[in-house]
């Protein structure tokens, strides 16, 4: 009888400089136990409401990203810097939890790595992650369907659940990012590493609660 997989939860933001340093170490994570593990990722909603607003407006920005350059090797684009050197750009989380939903669609198995996928193209390239053209270029390049990606942008249902999964994130009680959740059998849920822990670590923390019977 196949043993069952556990299951977990990523919480993430794409605009959430520490998720970008986290991402290689949780996709080499997601690969290196793919056997056994199913990951399910939710846009957790950083920059809504009164927190949209320009780059600027978060002058701490520069100093996290070189904490965490420093802490993960993280490299920052030059694309990226100009924006930031520039301010104007707006970050709205709800535009990139969309977008997830939307490529995600086409492929829910490959989930993590779209994830990553749109916080390079942020963090890496510069791009804004409000505009549909964004997620048309993403999905050219991880071969997805560009139309119906498009499509999915402007789909009601997509955006009502990028809404639910952010509201998802407060009631499994996640207050910062990047957050891994071991869903248990008992129904609670265990957190994984932190946002310097290395795929090495994630796997011994897996195993820990394997051996102890919490996964």
């Amino acid at each position: 009888m196949e043993k069952e997989r556990a299951r977990l939860t990523y919480a993430f933001d794409a605009y959430c400089g520490w998720c970008y340093g986290f991402g290689p170490a949780l996709r080499r994570f997601a690969a290196d136990n793919a056997a056994r593990v199913d990951i399910r990722v939710l846009s957790g909603g950083l920059f809504l409401g009164d927190r949209a607003a320009p780059l600027a407006a978060h002058p701490y920005i520069p100093a996290a990203n070189e904490r965490i350059a420093q802490l993960t090797g993280a490299v920052f684009g030059d694309a990226y810097r100009e924006l930031l050197a520039d301010g104007s750009a707006v970050m709205d989380s709800a535009g990139p939890a969309v977008g997830l939903v939307a490529l995600r669609r086409q492929a829910p198995e490959r989930q993590v790595e779209f994830a990553g996928a749109v916080q390079q193209a942020f963090y890496r390239d510069g791009r804004d992650l409000s505009a549909p053209e964004t997620y048309r270029t993403l999905a050219e390049r991880l071969g997805l369907d560009p139309d119906a990606v498009t499509a999915a942008l402007a789909d009601p249902a997509v955006r009502e659940e990028a809404a639910r999964e952010m509201r998802e994130t407060r009631r499994l009680g996640v207050q910062g990012y990047p957050t891994l959740l071991l869903h248990t059998p008992a129904g609670g849920v265990r957190r994984l590493g932190g946002p310097v822990a290395s795929s090495d670590d994630l796997t011994a923390a897996l195993e820990q609660h394997l051996a102890a019977g919490t996964a």
